[in-house]
């Protein structure tokens, strides 16, 4: 009974975290489309969810009681940490061009490629093969934001270039994020904290460059428009409460569930998006959307799968086909008779009927032994080889495991 009432009450759990993430995600997309809509400056937006990271993480990580930091070498920090850092703010800079750009809906369309490049960049950097499922799986997301593109009544070519590198930002951040992750043994929040500070401080500059003066003459800022500045501080909250959702649900879930739960979160964020922005679509290009959502799908089931197998040939080595052990249980119960009786009814120690001494012995051509009293048994030899091996008790031959 507690039992039950400890699945029923994660399930829960995992059903309001799904829930309030889905909710967070697409208002966040949704008042990013309308801030950018009023305040063109994508580079702007990032900075403030960079700093949303920065000054809210430490704080409420600690009073969670986030394990903290690890040591981690200059070095190490300069070869990935740096990049990290790098790719997260060029990948957000480029998704909310797109969004920008695009509809939010067929941004998330375009995004619905992340297996793609997972894949190809996962075989060029770290030399891994797929198999063949995760391959055919690609061809339904191809195939879906393909019809999307073609269909889309305010296609842009900047929104598609720049959702593109977005998406393939982000592949390369879940890439390294987890090798460094495996690596350090650092926190993943802490990891999000270390990335969005370093970011922002390495691209302050960069921005007061570019954006700066131009947001310092735009009118909303000029003229105190409140509203665009209350979206943008709420962008910047619901951006982060959304990093924290989606690790915590990858947390307490399967991978495979944490993907499909991802995926509905994308067709989530489409429907919210068409239903309150209302961008012109058409049925067409709807069911491009689906087609792309449910290729990513198949590729986390086919995914799965693969994983799974690889764990189970290496926690069960022996179950390789080039492995020829066979295994046959003893025929003849006379050998259990006695007080040489192990644990679980089995011979102990390999004696029978009071033999002096029993061991296994590993290859080898035929073994047998022979015995002429039940009293007087001499060593019992397991040979493990190709042939076919006996051991005699009392002239009767019997069939002793490995053959």
């Amino acid at each position: 009974m507690a039992v039950d009432k400890t699945a029923t009450r994660q399930m829960m759990t995992i059903t309001f975290l799904c829930i309030l993430w889905y909710v967070v995600s697409s208002s966040n997309n949704v008042i990013g489309k309308m801030i950018l809509s009023e305040f063109p400056y994508p580079m702007t937006v990032t900075m403030v969810q960079l700093t949303s990271i920065t000054v809210y993480s430490g704080p409420f990580f600690n009073l969670w009681g986030v394990r903290k930091y690890v040591d981690i070498s200059w070095r190490y920090y300069f070869k990935l940490i740096v990049p990290l850092a790098l790719g997260k703010f060029l990948a957000s800079v480029a998704s909310h061009i797109s969004i920008w750009k695009v509809p939010v809906s067929y941004a998330h369309t375009v995004k619905a490629t992340m297996p793609l490049f997972t894949v190809i960049l996962s075989r060029v950097i770290l030399r891994e093969r797929q198999t063949k499922a995760v391959y055919l799986s690609l061809v339904p997301i191809i195939v879906g934001v393909g019809i999307a593109t073609l269909t889309e009544l305010s296609f842009d070519m900047i929104g598609l270039i720049t959702a593109l590198l977005s998406t393939m930002g982000f592949s390369l951040q879940n890439i390294f994020s987890k090798k460094v992750l495996k690596e350090t043994n650092v926190h993943h929040l802490r990891l999000l904290h270390i990335l969005g500070r370093l970011a922002l401080f390495m691209f302050l500059p960069v921005w007061i460059y570019f954006d700066l003066f131009s947001v310092m003459k735009h009118p909303a800022i000029t003229t105190g428009d409140y509203r665009v500045i209350a979206l943008l501080f709420t962008d910047g909250v619901l951006n982060w409460l959304q990093n924290i959702l989606a690790f915590s649900v990858l947390s307490i879930v399967t991978p495979l569930t944490y993907a499909v739960a991802s995926a509905s979160k994308r067709i989530f964020v489409i429907a919210i998006s068409l239903f309150i922005l209302g961008n012109p679509v058409t049925w067409v290009n709807i069911f491009g959307m689906l087609v792309a959502i449910m290729g990513v799908l198949c590729y986390n089931r086919a995914k799965y799968f693969s994983r799974h197998q690889q764990t189970k040939e290496s926690i069960l080595p022996y179950t390789n086909a080039n492995n020829n052990i066979k295994y046959k249980p003893l025929e003849d119960t006379t050998l259990l008779n006695g007080s040489a009786h192990g644990k679980n009814g089995f011979v102990s120690n390999g004696m029978a009927n009071g033999g002096t001494a029993g061991y296994f012995q590993n290859g080898g051509g035929a073994a047998a032994s022979n015995s002429s009293t039940s009293n007087s048994s001499s060593n019992l030899l397991l040979s493990n080889s190709n042939g076919v091996h006996l051991t005699t008790v009392n002239g009767t031959p019997n069939k002793l495991l490995f053959v």
